[in-house]
């Protein structure tokens, strides 16, 4: 059986959870699940290209051990997107993530500071394991920030999505 994703994040410190500009805090509270689900808002344009924090959220709860629903906050502890680090759900053995921000909160430089704390957070729990990401192919923003990160375009769908790989 696979290490418990969940239970390996709990066991890293703290810090490791945070960046010079954002930090992820794991939902445990109603207002942070209120947050995720009702109050992040997407644009128009983005809401076919991301998964919805409340299917993650269920995904979560019907299996804890691969899953890691997250808040992402500013420093000063403002909420302003979600993310869900969790368990490689295509082909193959990895880890990888589901993220969005708030509207309000693109466009700053939070999106590639929370992409790379997810590499951050999943590299240190899971140092041997390839991280993955699926992406819709008209997703342009977000497939040019995993390649800025160093992903690279596999030779493989998600159904019909591409997947990029991090080794």
């Amino acid at each position: 059986m696979k290490k418990s994703l969940s239970a390996a994040l709990k066991k890293l410190p703290e810090d490791v959870f945070s960046n010079d500009t954002v930090f992820f805090r794991h939902i445990e509270t109603e207002q942070d699940l209120a947050y995720a689900i009702f109050d992040c808002k997407l644009r128009e344009d983005q809401r076919d290209l991301v998964t919805a924090a409340s299917f993650s959220i269920g995904r979560a709860y019907l299996k804890p051990r691969d899953n890691y629903p997250c808040v992402v906050c500013t420093l000063d502890g403002t909420p302003i997107g979600f993310i869900n680090l969790l368990r490689w759900l295509g082909l193959g053995e990895g880890v990888t993530w589901s993220l969005y921000l708030d509207a309000d909160a693109q466009g700053k430089g939070y999106g590639k500071a929370a992409a790379k704390l997810a590499v951050r957070i999943l590299k240190t729990a899971f140092p041997d394991e390839m991280l993955k990401l699926s992406v819709v192919e008209s997703n342009t923003k977000a497939r040019a920030l995993y390649l800025s990160l160093g992903f690279r375009l596999l030779d493989e769908l998600d159904i019909d999505d591409l997947v990029y790989g991090l080794d």
